[in-house]
């Protein structure tokens, strides 16, 4: 059932895990993990928090929530941006991940993202104003959707994106050294649903593997996120794969029926040169790990960065993802018709916002636990009685842990 936005930060966190165990198995350090993040920084805390996002936009946004519907991104921040390699082997630069992706009034992604710009700035990330930083959004979110958009390659266009990306990929060695460093785990860990998935991935069979669990991100933290690394031809590959969810939308806007996840559709209809090795099979997403292929975070962008250019690039790159579900036309004339300082002032509230939250999180760890305990207890509730175990049972048990949340959900 949708709740009101006068439910706090602590509640609904845990409301939102609970509906997330009953879609995938939750683990309990990472999410702790997770929790501890939030309260580090408000920029984290925004990261961290795309359900609180979902349940409140809504209702704070307004006129500016009132726009044409697209198959929009949703989690998007100035930090889910990466670069990968498309079919021809050429360095692309775009948004990296589309676990949220869900029907949502373009205005949205642009409202989130120029509140993370807000948010970078004040955190010393970026030393553009707030009011420019949005200017340099819609410019590029207008300018794509005149010219109906075109992938951001960066080979003979984009220079100065170009040189912005290519700066991070001068030590590989630390990007393997970090993957090295995980502690193996045992084969029998691995979901076989993930383990078949992820061997259809790599070059050829038989390959001599490590299995490691990699804690990355902290929207999707506290999923199962699992990666292979392997020789092959004399060089270090990897290949992870990790749970998929439908978004955190369908939580918020009270959906009875489980939500679909949309991150294959929006990579399909995209303008976009994909990543070959990006998919979604059996409720896992699959990707390929490597220097040149990783999420950008803005402290690895060189100091003396034109970030007119790479925020002009982030509004180009999310009319890009747009323009798979909705004409340039009708987004043109949305946009005409809006307010000149409309993204600023969203941008602002928003920010607002989620500081009151980030405020309530710091401020309220002993509610946090109180919280947590009842949550804790509510899948409970769902549990037949207990019955003796038969054979049959007994010997679904190494199965079972893997998905603990599936398995109370169908009983």
């Amino acid at each position: 059932m949708k709740r009101s936005n006068r439910e706090t930060i602590h509640e609904a966190t845990a409301r939102y895990e609970v509906w997330l165990g009953g879609q995938l198995t939750l683990l309990p350090e990472d999410l702790e993990q997770k929790h501890a993040a939030m309260q580090q920084d408000l920029f984290s805390f925004l990261r961290a928090t795309y359900y609180r996002w979902a349940q409140l936009w809504p209702e704070e946004a307004g006129q500016t929530a009132k726009a044409p519907e697209v198959l929009a991104v949703g989690d998007l921040h100035v930090e889910n941006f990466g670069t990968w390699r498309d079919a021809e082997g050429r360095l692309v630069w775009g948004i990296n991940d589309f676990d949220e992706a869900s029907r949502l009034p373009y205005t949205n992604d642009l409202a989130r993202l120029a509140t993370s710009a807000h948010l970078a700035i004040a955190a010393g990330h970026l030393t553009i104003g707030p009011r420019d930083a949005c200017a340099a959004i819609l410019a590029g979110y207008r300018e794509s959707l005149e010219k109906e958009g075109r992938p951001l390659v960066l080979a003979e266009h984009w220079h100065a994106l170009r040189q912005l990306a290519s700066a991070r990929l001068k030590d590989p060695e630390v990007f393997w050294q970090t993957l090295d460093a995980l502690p193996t785990l045992p084969a029998d860990q691995l979901p076989p649903r993930a383990a078949r998935s992820l061997a259809d991935l790599l070059p050829e069979p038989g390959l001599e593997q490590r299995l490691v669990h990699r804690v990355a991100g902290l929207g999707s933290l506290g999923r199962q996120r699992f990666v292979v690394l392997a020789d092959w031809k004399g060089a270090r590959i990897a290949r992870e794969a990790k749970a998929a969810a439908p978004s955190a939308c369908a939580w918020a806007h009270g959906a009875e029926k489980e939500g679909k996840v949309l991150y294959k559709s929006l990579l399909a209809s995209a303008v976009r040169c994909p990543d070959p090795f990006v998919t979604v099979k059996r409720r896992w997403i699959l990707r390929r790990l490597a220097p040149d292929c990783s999420r950008v975070e803005l402290s690895q962008l060189p100091q003396a960065q034109d970030e007119t250019r790479l925020l002009h690039a982030m509004g180009w790159e999310t009319a890009n993802v747009h323009l798979g579900s909705r004409t340039a036309h009708a987004l043109l004339l949305d946009l005409a018709a809006r307010p000149a300082d409309w993204l600023h002032e969203s941008a602002s509230r928003m920010r607002e916002r989620v500081e009151a939250d980030w405020e309530a999180w710091k401020a309220g760890a002993p509610e946090k636990k109180a919280v947590k305990a009842k949550a804790a207890k509510a899948p409970a509730k769902k549990k037949a009685p207990a019955k003796a175990p038969t054979a049959k049972a007994a010997k679904k048990t190494p199965k079972a842990s893997h998905r603990p949340a599936r398995a109370a959900k169908k009983r």
